[in-house]
């Protein structure tokens, strides 16, 4: 099913293979395979990586169903549930019908940073097997909207 998932950068900055991402159930693709992205450090705005509702919304993270039932994780920074969405402002509604690029969640990777967190983006297609999403775009960097995978 991922081989027909076309999925867009949720944000911009250099993209990195999951097993870089310095959280354990990231990185050994527990929740399933995808890319990271270490953001830029300028506040910026999360979109959504594919077209389809917005099943769940935390400040940190969320989840985009499509309509091929496939949902797509975007975790904004690394054990940034700690934050409590302090930092993090919801642009969106769970529930909603999204369309690629509309806008999810504003936040700011420096302040992340600057807390003591990484602000390295996950962005993972939920229960699929380890390394079954194309990491070509390892090591470019991307602006927000480029295809990731």
């Amino acid at each position: 099913m991922t081989e027909s998932l076309d999925v867009v950068a949720p944000v911009a900055g250099k993209v990195i293979a999951l097993a870089d991402v310095p959280d354990p159930v990231f990185a050994q693709q527990i929740v399933g395979s995808g890319v990271a992205i270490d953001p830029e450090r300028s506040p910026g705005v999360a979109v959504a990586p594919v077209a389809g509702r917005l099943l769940k919304l935390h400040p940190h993270a969320f989840v985009v169903l499509t309509s091929a039932r496939q949902g797509v994780l975007v975790h904004l920074g690394i054990d940034t549930v700690q934050l409590d969405g302090v930092g993090f402002e919801v642009l969106a509604k769970e529930g909603a019908e999204l369309a690629v690029g509309d806008p999810i969640v504003r936040w700011d990777p420096a302040a992340v940073e600057a807390g003591g967190r990484s602000p390295t983006v996950a962005i993972v297609v939920m229960d699929t097997a380890p390394d079954t999403v194309s990491a070509t775009t390892v090591g470019s960097t991307v602006e927000v909207g480029d295809p990731l995978f």
